[in-house]
């Protein structure tokens, strides 16, 4: 159960043009974006700061959200791991990448550019953050310094993300909720106090 209560769409009318970007981007609205509407500029800037990061750039989507995956996870915000599942195969990753997405390093699923990517995503979601010079030095084998950047943003968002939505207890949508539901199935996910 949320600890605050997410505001209704209806009683934010002003809202509405950021809600349906959201909408049209993610196939819903999420209910974390609900209950940032307490504070409305907070939606407004979230919002551009999540567009820029996830639709800008050069890193195809299908990247950006497996990293965003694997930092949820390290962090262990069931809430962003199924936004973030479902959102990967949106974007072109299959179920069978996504649930690889645990033994990345191993799986030859993942190409060595990808294995960087998420080997920092993965120290990144630590706490403490366990990122060292050795994973960046990988990371610039196969992305430029702007990439980098791009990468650092996507797990920085979500970090944002992971806190807020764990802090909160927000509700699990219907729709990330089915998907992860069974496309998690096989790695013991469970939606946990997000219900």
């Amino acid at each position: 159960m949320a600890l605050i209560r997410p505001k209704s769409r209806e009683e934010l009318l002003e809202l509405e043009p950021v809600f349906q970007l959201v909408e049209a981007s993610m196939g819903f609205l999420p209910n974390s974006m609900l209950t940032m509407a307490h504070w409305p500029e907070l939606v407004q800037t979230f919002a551009a700061l999540g567009g820029t990061v996830l639709a800008g750039g050069k890193l195809d989507a299908e990247l950006k959200q497996l990293i965003a995956f694997v930092v949820s996870n390290a962090a262990g915000c069931r809430y962003c791991q199924a936004h973030t599942s479902h959102n990967a195969v949106r974007a072109g990753a299959s179920e069978a990448k996504i649930q690889a997405s645990f033994e990345f390093e191993s799986s030859d699923l993942f190409s060595e550019a990808e294995r960087a990517a998420l080997r920092v995503a993965l120290h990144a979601g630590m706490n403490p953050n366990a990122v060292e010079p050795t994973h960046m030095d990988s990371l610039r084998q196969h992305f430029t310094d702007k990439q980098c950047v791009e990468i650092v943003a996507v797990i920085s968002l979500f970090g944002f993300l992971n806190r807020w939505n764990d802090t909160m207890s927000t509700t699990l949508e219907d729709s990330p909720r089915a998907f992860a539901s069974i496309a998690l199935a096989n790695t013991g996910w469970k939606s946990a106090k997000h219900g």
